[in-house]
């Protein structure tokens, strides 16, 4: 007969563990152990091949002891400060004046500021307010020395202005006789 009120003894209960995610199929390994073997030997075939016949030779790399000259050759009369300039026949019937633009500001604090770092070294110096081309009905106030008498005194000051840290650039206004 059956207990069917549990009066002969209490036997432990065995508690299953349900599992939640379970696969219904068998796992399957997408590349056979064969396949792989087979791919470990192929590789290390061809690594050994390539030692063998490709006779690979590896040397540290040696410095060698190399010595830097530069020589500058150029016409003796470059040493003195004369500048060459091109004589065109047919600009006579033109006066010209010469200026260097040393800059265009904004701001008409930075020109004097900029005049003042030449003012010992440059004479002539003076602001001019102008529109820029670029940004028309902008006012710029540019920085000008000038004028000078031939093209030669304002290629030495635009010399003299580069030194000191500008970019000059040479402008020059002709009129005919």
């Amino acid at each position: 007969m059956k207990d069917f009120a549990n009066v002969k003894g209490n036997k432990s209960k065995k508690t299953k563990r349900k599992t939640v995610f379970t696969s219904k199929k068998p796992s399957v390994n997408t590349i056979s152990t064969s396949t792989i073997l087979i791919l470990i030997f192929i590789s290390a075939g061809l690594a050994s091949s390539s030692i063998l016949l490709f006779k690979t030779d590896i040397m540290s790399i040696k410095t060698a002891n190399t010595s830097n000259t530069v020589n500058i050759d150029f016409p003796s009369s470059l040493m003195e400060n004369s500048v060459l300039i091109e004589f065109n026949e047919e600009n006579n019937s033109l006066e010209c004046q010469y200026f260097v633009q040393i800059g265009a500001y904004g701001n008409k604090k930075y020109a004097l500021e900029a005049i003042k770092m030449l003012n010992s070294d440059i004479e002539n110096l003076s602001i001019n307010e102008v529109y820029s081309t670029l940004l028309p009905g902008k006012l710029l106030n540019s920085v000008i020395s000038g004028p000078y008498i031939n093209r030669s005194a304002a290629n030495n000051a635009k010399e003299k202005i580069t030194k000191s840290g500008f970019e000059p650039r040479l402008r020059t206004v002709c009129k005919e006789n």
